[in-house]
């Protein structure tokens, strides 16, 4: 790995070449999984959401350069905080669609 002058690395051609080569295989397997249907359906979503889960951990690593290295520490830490306030937005989200949906449901005719 290159190192510039402002303490960014930059990934040679094989880890370039190595992160694309992975990401092909793990958007390959999942596709062959739906398509060949060997699996049940609840072994074939677990497969597909591991798959993504490591998808975006070789991107990170290879194309975005996100390590454990000190010149990436503030990145990471800016990665994380934007993963909880996503985690916030979306959760709340949902948990307001939720209150709502069940605010508007018909109340049963009293006897």
């Amino acid at each position: 790995m290159q190192t510039t002058s402002h303490g960014a690395s930059h990934g040679s051609l094989r880890s370039y070449t190595l992160g694309f080569i992975l990401s092909l295989l793990l958007t390959v397997i999942p596709f062959g999984l739906v398509m060949e249907g060997l699996y049940p359906v609840s072994t074939t979503l677990a497969l597909i959401v591991a798959a993504a889960v490591l998808q975006i951990v070789v991107q990170m690593h290879f194309f975005l350069h996100l390590d454990t290295s000190s010149s990436q520490r503030w990145n990471v830490m800016v990665l994380i905080y934007t993963l909880i306030i996503i985690a916030f937005l979306v959760g709340g989200s949902l948990w307001i669609m939720h209150n709502t949906a069940i605010r508007m449901m018909p109340m049963p005719m009293g006897s």
